[in-house]
């Protein structure tokens, strides 16, 4: 089971001013993926610290995908399930997926609990952007994805070890 770490808004800002420049340096995103809902907040705001003088602001897309299993109303755990759940997906024909061919991506949430959804949806964006890259015939231009999360959880560090 997992217990519910809460934090501040303001421990939110700190976590992701603390790392803008890092993602500045190294990875340099021109498109961000925010996973809902827990996605949303860091998005936006580690948008304002990543925001060049005289860029435009990196354009946030977002998806919903879940894998949590409340126990019951009142409990404040959850059971982490098996299955991640597509609630939400980019709308590939409005989105024209040429905007993620050649980009590099930042995927953005507020826990890594088991890897198991960041995964999923790091698989599922390469498999769109090779049949995009197919489709419109850009196959040599490199998509890069990296991974933005506030928390990882001692259960994802064990997951990794």
């Amino acid at each position: 089971m997992v217990e519910k770490v809460y934090v501040t808004y303001n421990q939110v800002h700190k976590l992701c001013q603390a790392s803008a420049s890092h993602i500045l340096s190294s990875f340099q995103p021109n498109l961000m993926i925010a996973i809902g809902g827990g996605g949303y907040v860091p998005a936006r705001i580690l948008r304002s610290f990543l925001k060049r003088p005289g860029s435009p602001n990196i354009p946030i897309q977002a998806i919903g995908l879940s894998l949590y299993e409340t126990l019951s109303a009142s409990d404040p755990v959850e059971q982490v399930g098996k299955k991640v759940t597509r609630t939400q997906w980019l709308d590939l024909s409005s989105l024209e997926m040429s905007n993620l061919v050649g980009k590099n991506v930042l995927i953005v949430d507020e826990v890594d609990d088991t890897r198991t959804t960041l995964e999923y949806a790091v698989r599922e964006l390469e498999k769109d952007v090779e049949a995009a890259s197919e489709k419109l015939g850009r196959r040599g231009e490199k998509t890069r994805f990296s991974i933005f999360v506030l928390h990882v959880s001692a259960q994802s560090s064990a997951v990794r070890e």
